[in-house]
């Protein structure tokens, strides 16, 4: 028992000293924890929206849309097949469910057959007696594009929100098509909800100069163009552009996006992947003098006349931007195009004040869970009781160090989990000091007592630890949301508990064993 090894003890003095180094930040008071030195942690508990209060977003995707792209993808191949043979064809259209298109003669009906058979791998391709061919994607199709446009809208909601800089969001699934957006300490949801209500779907496009938009209003709207209205309204934007509607650069080329400044006003550049670039550099070469549309979930930013080819793959976007939209309209560009647009179902604000409550309550179930526990170890075992309770205060300690540098978020249910982790974490001790017990009637000396306790009781004390362990692994795996932040907790606490129990109370015993070397054990 004696033979402790010295790095054993410093092993046990460094991770206590380095538990405390990541919790004193949460002891602090803000002021003083701003101007903590940048070399040391300084990162508090991060706390869940029933803690400090928040937004609280229940978000729909509109898998509709997926559904009707999907078809509109299949139309464009029928109609770009059929042109390419040259065969005749009408009446081409969609349906909710398949897209339909009639061949004009008989004698290319065998042909487009052909054609059309292997159009899409996942959709059943009917050809009727009249002409008429009938492309109907399977119901597994469908569901694979919901499911896809689903985990997509949630990983941009996910960039979205980081962009905003709100730590320690809860973004997940609820239901086929519902995104649960928790912001914990945001009171106003109302940017939030902006930046996740556009779809941010760009493209470059083409001003129609055949027609003024007056008299495209007027008459008629040229084949092949359409009217689309400015994003933001000013006294120098016109109050519609005449854009052709072929998409000479997409939008998901972009690979960068931010703010900055243009002859003092806001601005925002942008940046190509090496295909855009490509396409950005022709289409601007061939139409120099031209105006040239930038166009954001169908409405016009901006129209600029391109006075030199622009090669480099970048550019600049400008408009009548304040700062703040201009740091938005990068963000969303950076972020990625949501597949589907969303809308908000639910919203709610969670104030402060049920949060503070809530600390307040479990601070106050620890400290009497925390002074019953200290004076029954203390009644129970006497001396060897307060090494315990002195490693229970460090097992606190190394458990908020812990969601300190892990940036776990605390919930309510989280404290409920450090509450059960204070009575948990005597659970060796009084194992180990029983057995001592054990060993002392039966005559043994009180090294040898201490030393048969310690090894006698391990195996237990892992066995029982590990599957707790192991529940709490299988909370957190498939649980979500509270349960999560009650199986972080819970894991942190046991293997905290575990290394106290196991290692600091022994690292006591040993030094007190060491200076006292007494013929009886106080126990």
């Amino acid at each position: 028992m004696l033979q402790f090894p010295a790095w054993k003890m410093t092993l046990v003095v460094v991770i206590c000293l380095i538990g405390a180094v990541y919790a004193i930040p949460n002891f602090l008071k803000t002021e003083i924890n701003e101007n903590w030195p940048n070399f040391a942690p300084g990162k508090r508990v991060s706390l869940g929206l029933d803690l400090q209060g928040g937004s609280y977003l229940l978000l729909r995707v509109d898998l509709n849309v997926v559904i009707k792209e999907y078809l509109e993808e299949i139309s464009t191949d029928v109609r770009k097949k059929l042109r390419k043979a040259r065969i005749g064809y009408s009446k081409l259209g969609s349906t909710e469910t398949s897209v339909s298109v009639k061949i004009r003669k008989k004698e290319d009906f065998r042909e487009s057959k052909d054609l059309l058979t292997n159009i899409d791998l996942k959709s059943d391709v009917d050809f009727g007696s009249n002409g008429f061919v009938k492309i109907t994607p399977r119901d597994e199709a469908l569901e694979e594009r919901k499911l896809l446009a689903l985990q997509q809208s949630i990983e941009i909601v996910r960039r979205r929100i980081d962009e905003t800089g709100v730590r320690e969001p809860t973004i997940q699934r609820q239901g086929s098509d519902r995104i649960l957006v928790q912001l914990p300490g945001v009171d106003d949801p109302d940017r939030i909800k902006a930046l996740l209500g556009q779809t941010a779907k760009m493209v470059f496009r083409l001003v129609d100069l055949s027609k003024s938009v007056n008299e495209a209003v007027a008459t008629k709207v040229p084949s092949g163009s359409e009217l689309l209205a400015p994003l933001m309204k000013s006294a120098s934007e016109p109050s519609l552009y005449l854009v052709k509607k072929r998409v000479m650069v997409s939008g998901e080329h972009l690979i960068d996006a931010q703010a900055t400044f243009q002859d003092g006003q806001p601005v925002v550049s942008f940046r190509f992947d090496t295909n855009g670039s490509k396409r950005f550099g022709k289409v601007t070469s061939e139409n120099v003098n031209r105006p040239f549309a930038i166009i954001l979930d169908n409405k016009v930013i901006s129209a600029p006349v391109i006075r030199e080819p622009i090669l480099g793959g970048s550019g600049i976007i400008s408009g009548s931007f304040t700062v703040k939209t201009a740091n938005d309209l990068a963000l969303l560009l950076r972020a990625g195009a949501l597949p589907a647009p969303l809308t908000v179902l639910e919203e709610r604000t969670v104030g402060p004040g049920l949060g503070f409550d809530s600390i307040e309550a479990g601070k106050l179930a620890s400290i009497i869970g925390l002074f019953l526990v200290i004076v029954f170890m203390v009644v129970a075992y006497g001396l060897f009781g307060i090494f315990a309770n002195f490693a229970l205060f460090f097992n606190i300690v190394i458990i908020l160090g812990a969601l300190s540098a892990l940036q776990a978020t605390l919930t309510l249910p989280g404290i409920a989990g450090i509450v059960l982790t204070i009575g948990m974490a005597v659970d060796a001790n009084v194992l180990i000091f029983e057995r001592i017990r054990e060993e002392v009637l039966l005559g043994r000396t009180p090294i040898s007592a201490i030393d048969a306790g310690y090894k006698r009781a391990l195996t237990t004390i892992i066995d029982s630890n590990l599957t707790t362990l192991f529940a709490a692994i299988c909370l957190y795996s498939f649980g979500s949301g509270p349960i999560k932040g009650f199986a972080v907790t819970l894991a942190i606490g046991i293997l905290t508990s575990m290394f106290t129990s196991i290692m600091l109370t022994r690292f006591l015993i040993v030094l007190w064993l060491r200076g006292k070397r007494p013929s009886s054990l106080p126990i």
